[in-house]
C-alpha cells in the first residue's frame, strides 16, 4: 500500500476504511452487516497495508467505534484512528453542539469505547454556527497539548471557516463528499485546504455505492438502506445519474479492473494530498477498492471522465434541504 501525507506530519495509507457501513442497524444503516465478517474485514485492510480507520461517535451511535476498538486489539501501532465529535449532545440527544464541554466530553467517551489511549485524527464532524470555530478548535488544541489527541480535523467547513480555524491551531484534514458525482469542493475549498497545507479526505468517494455499478435500479437497495432517502437515488435522477457509471464502466473494462477501482483512481489523480475513505463492510469490496491504488489512468480517459462528470451536472442535490444546510458552513 502506499502512502500520503494529512498535512505536514501524519502519514496515512493512500486509501483509508471508511468503517459506518459496518453498523448494524441504527439510523445510518447501508443495510445488513455482519460483525464477526466487519471484524475480518479490518484485520483484512491492516494485511493490506491500510492505517487509516474512519469511525464516528454518532454511527450507530456508539456500536461503531466499539466494534472498530474490538478489532484492533493488539494492533494498534499498526493503525491510524479517525474519529469525530459534534452530532450527539450531552444527554445523548442528536444535534449539532460543538462546545468545549461537549468536544471534551465526546473525546473522553471515544476514548473509551475505542480502548486506546490517544485519538490520532480527531474531526469535528460538522461546524456548529452557534460557536464560534475559533473556540471549538481552540478547545480541540487544549486536548492535544493533554495527550489526548495528536491531529485535529474538520468536517464539510466552508472556505472561510478553514481559514479561521487554521489561523487557530494546525489542521490536518478536512473530511467532505468528493467523487465523481460531487466535485463542488474544487471551486474554493480544496483550494482553501492547500493554502493552508491541510489534506483532503474524500468521504463517498464511491457515491455510496453508485459508482461501482453494482446498483442498477433502487430495488437493488434492501428496505431501510439509507439510500433509499438519497436525493441522488430518486426514481428522477436515478437514470441521469446512470450515464456517469457508464462511462466508468467503459474505462474498467479497457483497464480490466472495476468500475470503483476507476472511480477511487480518478481520486487519487487529483493531488498527493487526497487521502480517499471508501466504506467497506466485506472483504472481498475492500480487496476490490484497495486494489485501484495501482490503476494508472491516462490523460485521455482523465478527460473522458471530466467530459462524462463535470463539475455540478450531477442529477439532485447530495442531501435533502435539512442537511444541506449543514454543510460548507
Amino acid at each position: 500500500m502506499k502512502t500520503r501525507k494529512l498535512g505536514s506530519e501524519l502519514t496515512v495509507s493512500a486509501l483509508g476504511l471508511g468503517c459506518m457501513p459496518m453498523v448494524q442497524g441504527g439510523r445510518l444503516s447501508y443495510g445488513a452487516a455482519d460483525d464477526d465478517e466487519s471484524n475480518a474485514t479490518i484485520h483484512r485492510a491492516i494485511e493490506l497495508g491500510v492505517t487509516l480507520f474512519d469511525t464516528a461517535e454518532v454511527y450507530g451511535p456508539h456500536s461503531n467505534e466499539e466494534l472498530l476498538g474490538r478489532a484492533i486489539a493488539g494492533r494498534r501501532d499498526k493503525v491510524v484512528i479517525a474519529t469525530k465529535f459534534g452530532f450527539i449532545k450531552p444527554d445523548g440527544s442528536l444535534g449539532l453542539d460543538s462546545t468545549p464541554a461537549n468536544l471534551r466530553r465526546a473525546c473522553e467517551d471515544s476514548l473509551k469505547r475505542l480502548d486506546i489511549d490517544e485519538i490520532d485524527l480527531f474531526y469535528q464532524h460538522r461546524v456548529d454556527p452557534n460557536v464560534p470555530i475559533e473556540e471549538t478548535v481552540g478547545a480541540m488544541g487544549r486536548l492535544v497539548e493533554e495527550g489526548k489527541i495528536r491531529y485535529l480535523g474538520l468536517s464539510e467547513a466552508g472556505p472561510e471557516t478553514i481559514a479561521k480555524a487554521a489561523a487557530t491551531h494546525p489542521i490536518a484534514a478536512l473530511q467532505s463528499e468528493y467523487s465523481l458525482w460531487e466535485r463542488e469542493i474544487e471551486s474554493e475549498i480544496l483550494p482553501m485546504c492547500r493554502e493552508h497545507d491541510i489534506g483532503f479526505v474524500p468521504y463517498s468517494p464511491l457515491g455510496r455505492g453508485f459508482l461501482t455499478g453494482q446498483i442498477t435500479s433502487r430495488d437493488d437497495l434492501a428496505e431501510g438502506d439509507y439510500r433509499l432517502n438519497d436525493p441522488r437515488y430518486d426514481e428522477e435522477n436515478f437514470a441521469k445519474n446512470m450515464e456517469i457509471v457508464d462511462v466508468v464502466k467503459g474505462i474498467a473494462e479497457a483497464h480490466g479492473v472495476s468500475p470503483a477501482q476507476i472511480a477511487l483512481a480518478w481520486l487519487l489523480h487529483q493531488g498527493d494530498d487526497i487521502v480517499p475513505i471508501p466504506g467497506s463492510k466485506r472483504r472481498v469490496t475492500l480487496e476490490d477498492s484497495m486494489a485501484a491504488v495501482d490503476v494508472a489512468l491516462s490523460e485521455d480517459d482523465l478527460a473522458t471522465i471530466d467530459k462524462a462528470a463535470p463539475l455540478g451536472e450531477t442529477s439532485g442535490p447530495r442531501y435533502h434541504e435539512p442537511m444541506m444546510k449543514m454543510v460548507r458552513i
